[in-house]
């Protein structure tokens, strides 16, 4: 029984959420590369009606080093189906924020002034490594048994080794343990959500640390080396179900984005790159039988290009490919939106039938050839491209971010990346437009380059709903 003052920001269904009033701020973590200047969480305004619109309002400094990556929530919208949960107080109020490259996690509370999150605790790298076995730490997610943290990388000593889940308590943000009990063939981790009411964990795969920290390793990708395979778990046990291979040049199987739809046993999972022809591609998952399959459904070839403008990297294939960064599935389940953070493209896709995705919009920003400028700014050439998304509740707006991961940015984008972050207005029927009020960038983010985004009272890629 649900005790005391329920937090108004935990919706019942993903049409309670799309009917709730809309964000007026988004929380953007911040970091420097060179490691000279304080990693950060930003505040940035998106109150179309205020007079600081797209700008950044609030700073929280956290430390130097971090490279602050993804965060979450401490609580969401499937905590009203957490069974012996007590719900008296809790609240989406702190952001739980890991660093990638030092393991430490940072605790910022967020009342009782929004504008200005406060650091209240640091879990430091020994107790996620002693405790769970893991480090890195990557995303996470409020859930059933706690906090759950998916981690790149093994123990201190051992980086390299078994990746995975660290579980967190939901009340202290303690590392309770390693959320496994049967890792199966599991090895590398990257992504983790879930169906709440199948009772089953997905999770992808990136690389070890070693794979990743210095930039993509050719030779490793050229041997097809990185995670290719997505995992179903089960949620409860902790037990690992069925490996499904997705072919091993389908290199870095990253976002699992699953349906809002608490009844569906669908969701989307991005591949990077194909080894054999340079595309990113989409794949579906879904249950056939009591057997889970993942099939391809969004293919995105790769760009000729004139290899006296392109990096390193890519001078050898004449071509840019997409790298498919980021996926973002919206709150009804309608609208798909895939990052191609390289040829500078964010795509829309109808996914009205989840089999047969459709595209429908297309908005193109920086890009290593095209660097397609803003254009509330159109003599400034933008590095990057679009990466991380993150889509209202509602729907009807769609932000994201510039940089990708600080030595893989030097790789592809050897001049710098800066810093941006876009709105686009979503059609409801499909389409998206630029937002030309709205372009944080650069200085605005006191020369940090700028990751992921979350909401104000939650976004298309924090909450699971337990109803209909």
């Amino acid at each position: 029984m649900v005790t005391g003052t329920l937090d108004p920001t935990f919706y019942r269904s993903a049409r309670d959420a799309g009917e709730a009033p809309r964000e007026r701020l988004a929380y953007v973590v911040a970091f420097d590369r060179n490691n000279d200047l304080s990693d950060a969480v930003t505040v940035v305004d998106v109150d179309p009606d205020s007079d600081s619109y797209g700008r950044v309002v609030g700073w929280t400094e956290v430390g130097v080093g971090e490279e602050l990556h993804h965060f979450g929530w401490n609580a969401c919208s499937s905590a009203l189906k957490h069974e012996g949960h007590d719900m008296s107080g809790l609240a989406r109020r702190y952001l739980l924020v890991p660093g990638i490259r030092s393991s430490k996690i940072f605790v910022l509370d967020t009342q009782p002034d929004s504008r200005q999150p406060k650091l209240v605790k640091t879990i430091e790298a020994s107790e996620l490594s002693s405790k769970a076995g893991y480090s890195r730490p990557h995303t996470l997610h409020c859930g059933p048994d706690g906090v759950f943290l998916t981690c790149l990388g093994g123990p201190e000593g051992d980086p390299d080794g078994q990746s995975g889940i660290a579980l967190l308590d939901h009340n202290t943000f303690d590392v309770v343990r390693a959320w496994e009990v049967d890792h199966g063939p599991q090895q590398l981790s990257y992504d983790a959500w879930w169906h709440l009411n199948r009772n089953v964990l997905i999770s992808s795969e990136w690389g070890t640390p070693a794979m990743i920290e210095d930039g993509v390793v050719p030779e490793l990708l050229l041997a097809n080396r990185y995670g290719h395979a997505v995992h179903f778990w089960d949620l409860t046990a902790g037990k690992h179900l069925q490996r499904v291979d997705l072919g091993a040049e389908h290199q870095m199987a990253l976002e699992v984005r699953p349906a809002h739809d608490p009844d569906a046993d669908w969701g989307f999972v991005g591949v990077v790159v194909s080894t054999a022809d340079l595309s990113g591609s989409v794949w579906r998952w879904f249950n056939d039988g009591g057997e889970w399959r993942v099939e391809k459904v969004i293919s995105i070839p790769a760009e000729p290009a004139d290899p006296d403008l392109l990096p390193p990297l890519l001078k050898g294939f004449g071509a840019v490919p997409p790298i498919v960064t980021d996926i973002d599935l919206s709150v009804n389940d309608q609208f798909l939106y895939v990052s191609c953070w390289a040829t500078g493209e964010l795509k829309q896709y109808d996914v009205s039938d989840p089999a047969h995705p459709h595209e429908v919009g297309s908005v193109k920003l920086g890009g290593i050839v095209r660097k397609t400028p803003h254009p509330a700014r159109p003599d400034l050439p933008l590095a990057g491209g679009p990466q991380m998304v993150e889509v209202s509740r509602d729907g009807r707006s769609v932000y994201f971010t510039n940089s990708l991961y600080g030595a893989w940015d030097d790789q592809f984008y050897p001049d710098g990346v800066g810093a941006w972050m876009v709105k686009l207005n979503a059609d409801p029927h499909g389409g998206m437009t630029i937002d030309e009020r709205f372009f944080p960038h650069d200085d605005d983010f006191r020369g940090r380059r700028v990751h992921q985004i979350r909401l104000q009272g939650g976004d298309a890629s924090s909450d699971s709903y337990c109803y209909r």
